[in-house]
C-alpha cells in the first residue's frame, strides 16, 4: 500500500487527538466506532493499517513530550509527514497544552487505595525485537521540539511521586502480609523520606525470605509506555545493588499498575542521555 497522503493524515490525526482530549477529559472513548467512521473517509485504508497508524501517532506524541491514547502501543518507523502534522497540530492546539500542563502539574491530595496486590502487578512490556537495550541501541529518537516536555514535568511532580511511593508501600505491605510474612511487612522502610533522596531507591522491602528488595518508584498518569526519567545515580545504584528492582506505577489515579524492571537499567531500558552538566571556567 502507498504511502498516506497529507489529506489522509491530517484526517486520522485529527481523529486521534479527539479521542485524546476525550481521555484526558475522563470521556470514555469508543475506538472502534471512530475507526469505522473514519475508515470511511479513507480510500482502501483497512483497519489493521489505521491502528497501526494510531500507534504512530503514539509513538511521536512520546517522543514530543506529550501523553498518548491508551491502548495504542507507540510504534516507530512512522513517515516524516506524519510527525510533521502532529507538531502541527500540537503547536495550535492552545487548549490540549493547557489541559496536559493542568494534568502533569496537579497535586495529588489523596492517596489511591491499592488494589489486592495480585491484581496491582502486570507483565513488563516487552521490548521490541531488534532494539538493544541501553544507550547503545541503534535506534534514534528525535528530542522534543516544542519547548516543554510535559513527561518530563510530570516527572518532576513531587506530589504525584510521593504517592507513588506511598501506593507501593501499601503494595508491598499487602504482598508479604497476606504471604505470612508480618514481621517482615512491619519492617518495610520509606527510606526517600527517612534518610534521603539519595540513595538511589525510596523503598526497602523483603523477599519472602528475608533478602532485602531495594525499590526505586517511578509514577505516571498515563500509559505503561510513557518513557520515565533516571538520574546517574539511579542508574548507577541499579548496577550494584543487589536485587534492585524498578517499580513503574502507570494509571495512577485511574486504576494504577505496577510492572516491574529488576536489576541493572542498562539491561531493561533503552537509556538516553538528555542533559549535560556544564561548567564556565
Amino acid at each position: 500500500m502507498s504511502h498516506w497522503s497529507r489529506v489522509e493524515v491530517e484526517a486520522i490525526v485529527t481523529t486521534y487527538f479527539d479521542m485524546l482530549a476525550q481521555e484526558l477529559r475522563g470521556e470514555p472513548v469508543n475506538k472502534k466506532e471512530t475507526n469505522r467512521q473514519l475508515i470511511r473517509l479513507l480510500s482502501g485504508r483497512t483497519l489493521s493499517s489505521v491502528e497501526f497508524k494510531h500507534a504512530n501517532i503514539s509513538a511521536v506524541l512520546l517522543e514530543l513530550g506529550y501523553p498518548y491514547v491508551d491502548g495504542y502501543k507507540p510504534r516507530s518507523n512512522y513517515q516524516e509527514l506524519l510527525r510533521e502534522v502532529v507538531e502541527s497540530r500540537l503547536s495550535a492546539n492552545k487548549g490540549l497544552q493547557v489541559t496536559v500542563k493542568n494534568i502533569v502539574e496537579q497535586s495529588v491530595m489523596v492517596a489511591i487505595a491499592p488494589l489486592d496486590f495480585d491484581q496491582a502487578f502486570v507483565p513488563a512490556p516487552a521490548r521490541k525485537p531488534g532494539v538493544a537495550p541501553s544507550s547503545r541501541s541503534s535506534v534514534s529518537h528525535q528530542q522534543p521540539r516544542l519547548g516543554v516536555n510535559y513527561l518530563e514535568r510530570e516527572a518532576n511532580n513531587a506530589s504525584l511521586g510521593k504517592a507513588g511511593e506511598q501506593f507501593v508501600l501499601e503494595v508491598e505491605h499487602a504482598r508479604l502480609w497476606k504471604a505470612g510474612y508480618r514481621r517482615l511487612a512491619e519492617r518495610i522502610e520509606h527510606v526517600s523520606q527517612t534518610q534521603g533522596d539519595g540513595l538511589g531507591y525510596d523503598v526497602l522491602s523483603f523477599e519472602e525470605t528475608g533478602q532485602e528488595r531495594p525499590i526505586e518508584v517511578k509514577t505516571t498518569r498515563f500509559g505503561a509506555m510513557t518513557p520515565f526519567f533516571a538520574s546517574r545515580n539511579e542508574v548507577k545504584v541499579s548496577g550494584v545493588l543487589d536485587n534492585y528492582q524498578l517499580y513503574r506505577v502507570f494509571g495512577f489515579g485511574k486504576a494504577p499498575k505496577v510492572f516491574v524492571l529488576s536489576g541493572v537499567l542498562e539491561n531493561s531500558c533503552t537509556l538516553e542521555p538528555i542533559q549535560y552538566r556544564a561548567s564556565v571556567g
